[in-house]
C-alpha cells in the first residue's frame, strides 16, 4: 500500500527544478527501515549507471515484486540522482506501441522520468561509453503550458494543455540488460530512460497527429518507420495515460514538462560513429550524433 511518506517523495522529485532539494534532504528519502531491499535496489541501479556495469534481473532476485514496489525503487532511484544536482525536467510514457511490446513481451505502458543530465542537445555528440545497453527510438512529444492532475482529466484538457510539440529520439539503456526483461525490471529501472533528444519546437499542439509518419534514418539510410497512431491510437492518449496513472500516486503533471509519449517502432541498436534522425513531414528533425 502508498505511504503518504511515498506521495511526499515523489512530490519532491517532481518540484525539484524550483527550488532545488538540498542533498540528503529527508524529503528526498524514506525511512530505510520500512523498506531496506529497494533503497538497496535503487542504489545498485545507480551504480550499475555510474560504472557502466550491468546488474541481474530484479525479478529474479525478486520474483513476487509488485508495479508499486517497482515505482518505489524508481523514485528513490530518482532521489539519488537530484541528490547528486540533477533536476526532475518530464516524464517518458514506454512501451506504448504493439512494436515495442512485441520486442519485449510486455503487454502495458510504464513510465519513468526525466531528469536534466539525460538531455542531449543536437549540437553536440552523444558518448556511447556513458551507457549499458543502448538502443535508439523515435517518438512524438510534448511539452506542457499548464498543469494536469486527476483521474478525470480528459484528452481534451490535454489538448488544451499542450505548449510545443516536437520530434524526439529517445535512446533506451536498462541497467539490467534487455534479455528477459519483465515490465517490473523496467519500471524500477525508470523505464529504461538513458538519453534524449529534441527537435525543434513547433508551438501549441500539431493537429491529427495519430497520421503524421515518422521515418528514422542511421546514417542517411531508412531504418524504421511508423505514424503516430502506433501509440496507443493517438499519442495524446499516451500523455491521459500518464496523467491518471500519476493520480494514482496522487501527483500530476506541471506546466513546463516535457513528456515522451512513445516510440512508433521498435528499438534499435545504437552504435558508435552513428548519426540517427528521425524525420516527419509537419515537424523538423530531431538528429543525433553517437561518439
Amino acid at each position: 500500500m502508498r505511504t503518504e511518506n511515498e506521495t511526499e517523495l515523489l512530490e519532491a522529485l517532481l518540484t525539484s527544478a524550483e527550488p532545488p532539494p538540498r542533498p540528503g534532504s529527508a524529503a528526498l528519502h524514506l525511512s530505510e527501515d520500512e523498506r531496506p531491499w529497494e533503497h538497496e535496489e535503487a542504489r545498485r541501479l545507480r551504480s550499475a549507471e555510474t560504472t557502466r556495469q550491468p546488474v541481474s534481473l530484479l525479478s529474479h532476485r525478486q520474483p513476487k515484486i509488485s508495479l508499486d514496489d517497482a515505482y518505489r525503487i524508481q523514485w528513490h532511484g530518482a532521489a539519488l540522482r537530484v541528490a547528486d544536482g540533477a533536476r526532475v525536467v518530464g516524464h517518458k510514457v514506454g512501451l506504448t506501441s504493439a512494436a515495442m511490446q512485441e520486442q519485449f513481451g510486455i503487454d502495458q505502458p510504464d513510465s519513468g522520468l526525466l531528469l536534466d543530465y539525460m538531455a542531449v542537445t543536437q549540437d553536440r555528440a552523444l558518448r556511447l561509453g556513458e551507457l549499458v545497453a543502448p538502443r535508439v527510438e523515435g517518438e512524438l512529444a510534448f511539452r506542457l503550458g499548464a498543469d494536469l492532475s486527476g483521474i478525470d482529466v480528459g484528452e481534451k484538457a490535454i489538448r488544451d494543455a499542450v505548449a510545443d510539440t516536437f520530434l524526439a529520439l529517445e535512446v533506451i539503456d536498462s541497467r539490467y540488460g534487455f534479455e528477459g526483461l519483465t515490465l517490473a525490471d523496467s519500471v524500477a529501472d525508470n523505464a529504461a530512460c538513458g538519453r534524449f533528444v529534441l527537435g525543434a519546437a513547433v508551438p501549441g499542439l500539431l493537429p491529427e497527429l495519430s497520421g503524421e509518419h515518422l521515418t528514422l534514418t542511421v546514417d542517411g539510410v531508412v531504418a524504421a518507420s511508423g505514424f503516430g497512431r502506433a501509440i496507443l491510437g493517438d499519442p495524446i492518449r499516451s500523455v491521459a495515460w500518464l496523467v491518471h496513472r500519476l493520480a494514482a500516486f496522487g501527483t500530476g503533471l506541471r506546466a513546463g514538462d516535457v513528456v515522451l509519449a512513445g516510440a512508433v517502432h521498435a528499438s534499435l541498436p545504437l552504435g558508435a560513429g552513428q548519426t540517427v534522425a528521425v524525420g516527419s513531414p509537419r515537424l523538423p528533425q530531431a538528429v543525433l550524433h553517437v561518439a
